[in-house]
């Protein structure tokens, strides 16, 4: 059987692909596709409900790999009319999975160990993935503008994102973040706010003025397109089981900010196992937080089921998220797994950043810091197998966060001959 794509039978006026329905992940309640993220029934989260019964594992796989050399090699699997590629967008994706030799020797992991080194995105970081997936939903609903509350990494993949596909953008920030993420959001020529207070701050007033007629024609990435944003995560699950042979990682380490890109990641390996395009059997999943905002970190070690808000004090900023939306479903995923949760201090983030740098020759934000030293103290504690496949993601490049490894510099000062070279101890 030929792979075919999947009509949306429940909104035919919006071209998404083989996107059905929006459903609630709480009770399951469907609604047609729409700039709506949120259920009337219980006001849970929505999100994407796909059809993939029409398709052939194996014509599916082939199409896969003739594809693009982006997340549109995909685009069956995603909610994105069928030319998409074919469209002005910054076709991120498709970005090295590293194999760590050195940083496995240095932690002693003897199974494997992979970096998905998500910085080579257009913006260099792994925003531009979901920011590709709300577009084209932007795009379906006759929106004018693209904005978003971001923690810095958005703000950015949302003003190149627009500017390629000829939309205003305007994106809301917390008015101190690094000086080298607000200069990348700004670059890009859109309008780009500060908000006095931290991102929670920010959220809640973007989902103010989604309410009010001055939001009228704004496309919100990550609140009224959030369903639709959120399935660009899943394309990092789907390209690290494509680049290890169509194979599931025993292990996976992901960042927590929101909580979604942990989620989607589950969500795109099952929705592999379910299509046949990789074998079924067990992977864990283990989340990483800054000590300084470890909310989900603090709820998983004390059992419990609930996600208690904190206010963010933390160099990983662009994970700062106080209150996240996706907190309680992380946690179910960890146990359900067999995986953890678990969080570092800033000093060793910055430790972490070097490691990975001094190892593997990836220089990796913040945010990867949060990722490397997390697993370096899983594997101590023995909670992560050495003796098995695992996969780091670094979602971001580390001339974002500069200031973090400001103290980091000449190794001498000399003069220019060789005694004051042998002087210095460098011979």
């Amino acid at each position: 059987m030929a792979v075919q794509t999947v009509a949306n039978t429940s909104n035919p006026a919006v071209d998404l692909g083989p996107a059905a329905a929006l459903s609630c992940r709480e009770c399951g309640h469907r609604v047609p596709l729409g700039p709506v993220f949120a259920c009337e029934e219980c006001f849970g989260p929505l999100e994407i409900a796909y059809d993939f019964s029409a398709y052939d594992t194996e014509e599916l796989r082939r199409r896969i790999e003739a594809g693009p050399a982006n997340i549109w090699r995909y685009a069956p699997l995603l909610p994105v009319p069928a030319d998409v590629a074919e469209k002005p967008n910054l076709n991120p994706g498709w970005t090295k999975l590293v194999k760590a030799d050195n940083l496995a020797h240095e932690l002693g992991v003897t199974g494997g160990l992979y970096v998905k080194d998500d910085s080579g995105n257009p913006t260099h970081s792994f925003k531009d993935r979901v920011v590709a997936q709300a577009l084209e939903a932007a795009r379906a609903f006759g929106f004018t503008t693209l904005s978003c509350s971001s923690t810095g990494n958005l703000a950015g993949a949302v003003g190149a994102a627009a500017a390629r596909a000829g939309l205003r953008s305007c994106v809301f920030i917390p008015h101190d973040l690094e000086q080298g993420k607000v200069v990348m959001a700004a670059v890009y020529g859109g309008e780009l706010v500060g908000i006095e207070g931290n991102y929670d701050d920010v959220n809640r007033f973007c989902s103010e003025l989604i309410g009010d007629p001055a939001g009228e024609g704004w496309g919100f990435v990550n609140v009224n397109l959030r369903p639709y944003y959120a399935e660009g995560s899943k394309t990092l699950a789907y390209e690290i089981c494509e680049q290890l042979g169509w194979r599931l990682p025993d292990q996976i380490v992901v960042p927590i900010a929101s909580g979604s890109q942990l989620t989607k990641i589950d969500k795109g390996l099952q929705e592999l196992i379910r299509l046949g395009l990789v074998e079924d059997r067990p992977y864990k999943i283990f989340g990483a937080q800054a000590e300084g905002c470890s909310p989900v970190s603090t709820a998983y070690k004390a059992g419990h089921d609930v996600v208690r808000p904190q206010k963010p004090n933390t160099i990983a900023k662009s994970l700062a998220i106080g209150n996240p939306a996706d907190g309680p479903y992380v946690l179910d995923i960890a146990r359900r797994t067999g995986g953890a949760v678990e969080d570092v201090t800033d000093e060793e983030v910055v430790d972490a950043i070097k490691l990975l740098a001094r190892t593997e020759g990836i220089f990796a934000e913040t945010a990867g810091g949060v990722t490397v030293g997390v697993t370096r103290k899983l594997l101590k504690e023995g909670v992560l197998d050495p003796a098995k496949t695992t996969v780091v993601l670094n979602t971001g490049d580390g001339l974002k966060t500069l200031d973090a490894v400001a103290g980091t510099g000449l190794t001498a000062t000399i003069r220019p001959n060789l005694g004051s070279f042998r002087e210095a101890g460098l011979a």
